[in-house]
């Protein structure tokens, strides 16, 4: 949906496959996009590739897990592009394991890429989007945060724990025209999932009712609707997006 006015939005994990059409999806709705990234090799490469489809979104390097780096990238958006206005926690990493075997190193990781990060980028937006009256927080979280996963209680707990936190904001900040959703995907096919064996992908599609893997296109459409003003009236939801893999 074009906006009247050319809100400000920010996605991390922007270079990945589901950011990468998040960022598309979002340009073509008519905002500013801050993408953030870490990798700056990976970053230049995906911005070239993009310039050359038409796409120019403004980058920002940062670690998200880091409270003081996501503070400094929030400075340069300010000050180069003016208020967030739409911040998308999309950045996240996994290290699994049987919890048996998980190390104190795989499950700190997972919680400051998953966890924490939503806390520090909401953190350095949120009195800014409060002062102005408006904002929009969009926290991508997974199915297995909603359901069981054999070798995933660090990643699991931290999905879980990502939209407890957006319940509980999206309350506090609800009358100052800001709202904070969840956004749960299933198996969708991204690089990463396709490079997995063919015989293991297709058992996987097998679980799945709808029949087959889901698209980054489809995550970044329901980015883009929770992004709009139109979707005033939604927050602390939790929008499942995963084929009726499951479903409660």
């Amino acid at each position: 949906m074009t906006q009247d006015k050319k809100y400000v939005a920010l996605v991390t994990g922007a270079t990945g496959g589901l950011g990468t059409d998040m960022v598309k999806q979002l340009i073509r709705d008519g905002y500013t996009v801050a993408a953030n990234y870490r990798s700056p090799q990976k970053a230049e490469a995906w911005q070239a590739a993009l310039k050359a489809e038409g796409y120019e979104p403004h980058l920002f390097q940062a670690d998200v897990s880091d409270y003081e780096s996501v503070g400094q990238m929030v400075a340069e958006i300010e000050a180069e592009l003016g208020t967030v206005d739409i911040l998308v926690n999309n950045a996240g990493i996994t290290r699994d394991g049987a919890f048996k075997k998980m190390t104190p190193e795989n499950w700190d990781a997972v919680m400051k890429a998953n966890v924490y990060s939503v806390f520090n980028c909401c953190r350095h937006v949120i009195n800014p989007m409060i002062e102005q009256a408006y904002g929009r927080i969009i926290n991508i979280s997974s199915v297995n945060g909603q359901r069981a996963q054999f070798g995933q209680c660090n990643y699991a707990a931290a999905k879980a724990g990502m939209h407890g936190f957006t319940k509980t904001l999206g309350i506090e900040v609800a009358r100052k025209g800001i709202t904070v959703n969840t956004i749960s995907p299933g198996y969708i096919a991204t690089d990463m999932v396709m490079a997995v064996d063919e015989a293991v992908r297709a058992q996987i599609v097998k679980g799945i009712p709808i029949g087959r893997l889901g698209g980054t296109y489809e995550i970044a459409h329901l980015v883009s609707f929770l992004a709009s003003k139109e979707a005033a009236f939604i927050t602390g939801a939790n929008y499942a997006i995963n084929g009726g893999q499951h479903v409660y």
